[in-house]
């Protein structure tokens, strides 16, 4: 399996997360990555590869180009502003408030931000454009006949919406994948979500679309951030009626009832005939991942893999989610590992 890295990720390394009421040192920090990438090796994976550079064009496809060009430029702008931390929104366009795009630093951070635990630091844009490179050679490598790829994406990008960011997440790299792979002559793609938080930024891409099936595993929305997206109820609109399918479920799920929302999630891929799978690989589904609910074991990553692979697709794994333990590793290699051997 190809594996594309760059260490540009670094470049983003933020001090602060509100969490709790407090301003403490994220949960999505670089040693994430030195975990992953080192369990990768010891596994017996292939050696990193250096994404090409591949600038905006598919990105513009699925975010707003006022969005796009406020990340730019926000540390620049914040920092100039006279802010001497971390860019942290302070105010919403909440309901009932006119949404209009304002022209000051402070305003912009929260017009853009759907949740306030994100901070925008130095080297936060450089950083999500490596990660965007990454699930686009990904992409890439799927399109000219690779089997599989993994994109050490950081940061994550499952939550970027079409003009929002939040949950670590600033440009989407799974559904930019899924935009490329369509543009290189897929019919129809799916994006298969296992991270424990919902996909709520590639949910709002792709709700109105018919191109894009995205299915998410992911826990209870009334309990578990992002809290706003992620309903059964949620189906896709317009021409996207019937292309979203979320399986949420509830506190101490193990691999029992989460292996039966992923066969649901992998039939439903089958019926509508994609021709190459985006995975959103996140395993903070793991047992004591510090901020999630629930209750997976490092063995049940490698049955994930196995499962995943039975799709038969063309497949590419962006990594999202998985906080705080050593396992995190571990995880992440034996999804790739039982993929490559089924």
């Amino acid at each position: 399996m190809r594996i594309f890295f760059t260490e540009q990720h670094r470049l983003r390394d933020a001090k602060t997360e509100l969490s709790g009421g407090l301003l403490v040192p994220p949960f999505e920090a670089p040693f994430r990555l030195d975990l992953i990438m080192a369990a990768c090796a010891a596994q017996g994976h292939d050696a990193p590869e250096e994404p090409a550079r591949h600038g905006l064009d598919v990105a513009l496809q699925v975010h707003d180009a006022g969005y796009v060009a406020f990340l730019e430029t926000a540390w620049t702008r914040w920092k100039e502003a006279g802010y001497e931390g971390e860019a942290i929104p302070s105010c919403f366009p909440a309901r009932r408030m006119v949404q209009r795009v304002p022209t000051d630093i402070d305003a912009l951070v929260g017009y853009y931000a759907f949740a306030a635990e994100t901070s925008i630091s130095v080297g936060t844009w450089e950083a999500a454009v490596g990660a965007m490179d990454c699930a686009l050679s990904g992409a890439e490598a799927l399109s000219s006949g690779a089997r599989s790829a993994f994109a050490a994406c950081r940061p994550p990008g499952h939550h970027a919406a079409i003009d929002l960011f939040g949950g670590y997440s600033f440009l989407n790299n799974a559904a930019i994948a899924a935009q490329a792979l369509r543009n290189s002559g897929c019919k129809k793609v799916a994006v298969l979500d296992v991270d424990f938080h919902h996909g709520n930024g590639t949910q709002d891409i792709f709700y109105a679309r018919d191109d894009v099936l995205f299915v998410s595993l992911h826990g209870e929305p009334q309990e578990a951030f992002p809290h706003f997206l992620g309903y059964a109820d949620e189906t896709g609109t317009a021409e996207g009626e019937g292309f979203t399918l979320n399986l949420p479920m509830g506190r101490g799920t193990g691999w029992g009832e989460w292996s039966v929302a992923l066969e649901k999630g992998l039939e439903a891929i089958g019926r509508i005939g994609a021709e190459a799978l985006v995975v959103s690989l996140g395993v903070d589904t793991f047992e004591r991942d510090p901020i999630s609910f629930f209750k997976l074991t490092s063995d049940d990553f490698t049955r994930a893999g196995e499962r995943i692979a039975s799709a038969g697709l063309p497949t590419l794994f962006c990594m999202e989610g998985g906080y705080g333990v050593e396992e995190i590793g571990l995880n992440v290699a034996n999804v790739l590992t039982g993929f490559e051997s089924a």
